[in-house]
């Protein structure tokens, strides 16, 4: 499972539908969950580049899976972006305390989180 570019952890099918197919469409080999706990299991395995967490899951919420992989040495640098329909500037807080890189308020534009990706992968 090695060379997986996105990761994407949301508990919302169709989120994960509709970004999954606009990286894949690109170029990029993608791995999901539905949960935070799968998605921890999954990260530690496969190391993506770039984790989209949603904030609210079931098992584990996206603040605790981006704290546990911002603990770790081996996945320390893994770009993180949050995923959220809550969008007060207190949860925004919360997710960068927790190692958050990046926070994106749902609903948003699949075509300019593509260009986010490009951006943050220099391609």
């Amino acid at each position: 499972m090695a060379g997986i570019d996105i990761f994407i952890a949301d508990d919302e099918p169709h989120i994960v539908r509709a970004l999954s197919f606009v990286f894949e469409r690109d170029g990029y080999a993608v791995e999901t969950a539905s949960n935070g706990a799968a998605a921890l299991l999954k990260i530690k395995e496969t190391k993506p580049k770039i984790v989209f967490l949603d904030l609210i899951m079931p098992k584990m919420t996206g603040d605790e899976v981006c704290r546990t992989i911002k603990q770790d040495e081996q996945l320390k640098d893994i770009y993180i972006i949050i995923l959220t329909c809550k969008g007060q500037e207190l949860d925004r807080e919360l997710s960068i305390s927790s190692g958050a890189d990046s926070f994106i308020n749902k609903p948003f534009s699949p075509k300019e989180v593509l260009k986010m990706v490009k951006d943050i992968l220099g391609s």
